[in-house]
């Protein structure tokens, strides 16, 4: 810059921009993002971590989809207005959990939904005999569109979700269909954690401990993060007490443990989640790295729905990086959207 004002140093007062200058500029460049209740109520930008904790079963990786699908959806399609970012999302699995029909059922009933459809779909695509021909071409049209800019990486160890974030960077250089990479998902940061802790670095494999592993992993994120703002949102399972956890992110191949919205075992870890107390069992380095914290869990009361014979289950999110102050209690209808309200 100081070679562009004659290379003379003090030119750089002379192009310095006024506090108003940088404050406009900053929030053109990197504008506030609206996200699905509950995430919403913190001001989050590109460049932002966001740690969203709970126990299984407590929404953690539906609202990472429903975050995924505002990304993917374009604000305006043949003059219809649908209010997405159309931006493309890169989804890490770290859990080996990841349902492509549960975010295609949210992703066609928001189609759905901006359309002004009269009814939304659950699953199968229904289709009348003339009228909705077009409006299913529309949708079908659409769809594809949003999920080209949806791109999936699924990891089984350290090493290889270290080199998928060297992907992320890569993918972000070139710029997949004009557009980089705007969101980074990440589920669940804590996967590989006993198999990382277990691990001891030797002179044949240096680097493959535990704090050796979370320093690569917050590296290769900051690194691409300079290169290409984006949102990175992660998923965390905590643990408890001396080391038990209530989740199934080292048993997943267990069939007894379903999806995160299930209601499996669900009153048993209410009451192992009260009764044990919650330690962040990250490396310091990664809990300094986190910007957003919100914490997730499910409560015992339940919501009638409007469709006869089923109760939902309430949720509670909390915020607490930024602390503030207060606990939001939401509820899920099918795979539609998240709806909340303050207690």
């Amino acid at each position: 810059m100081a070679a562009e004002a004659g290379g003379d140093p003090r030119a750089w007062l002379a192009v310095d921009e006024t506090a108003s200058a940088f404050i406009s500029r900053s929030l053109s460049s990197r504008p506030p993002i609206t996200l699905p209740p509950p995430l919403h109520r913190a001001p989050l930008r590109p460049g932002n971590v966001v740690e969203i904790a709970g126990p299984s079963n407590s929404g953690k990786s539906h609202l990472l989809l429903m975050a995924a699908v505002q990304c993917i959806l374009p604000k305006e399609w043949e003059g219809i207005y649908f209010g997405g970012l159309g931006k493309s999302v890169m989804y890490l699995d770290l859990d080996c959990r990841f349902d492509v029909l549960r975010l295609a059922q949210i992703l066609r009933n928001r189609i759905a939904e901006g359309q002004g459809s009269t009814h939304l779909r659950n699953g199968d695509l229904e289709k009348d005999d003339t009228e909705d021909e077009f409006q299913s071409s529309f949708e079908n049209a659409l769809f594809s569109d949003c999920m080209q800019r949806f791109f999936y990486v699924r990891c089984y160890n350290s090493s290889e979700f270290t080199a998928a974030l060297k992907t992320v960077q890569s993918r972000s250089r070139s710029e997949v269909l004009g557009v980089g990479i705007y969101f980074v998902m990440i589920d669940s940061i804590g996967a590989f954690y006993w198999i990382d802790r277990a691990s001891h670095p030797t002179r044949d494999h240096k680097g493959k401990s535990l704090q050796s592993v979370t320093e690569t992993v917050v590296h290769e994120i900051r690194m691409f993060l300079q290169l290409q703002p984006a949102l990175v949102l992660v998923t965390k399972a905590p643990i408890y007490a001396e080391g038990s956890t209530t989740t199934n992110d080292f048993n997943r191949d267990s069939s007894k443990y379903l999806l995160e919205d299930s209601t499996v075992s669900r009153c048993s870890r209410q009451e192992e989640g009260r009764t044990l107390s919650y330690r962040d069992y990250m490396p310091s380095i990664w809990q300094s790295f986190v910007t957003h914290r919100i914490n997730l869990q499910v409560e015992e009361a339940e919501v009638p729905s409007v469709q006869e014979n089923e109760v939902l289950s309430t949720y509670t999110s909390e915020w607490v990086q930024p602390s503030l102050k207060t606990k939001e209690k939401f509820f899920i209808v099918d795979v539609r959207s998240c709806y909340s309200y303050f207690v």
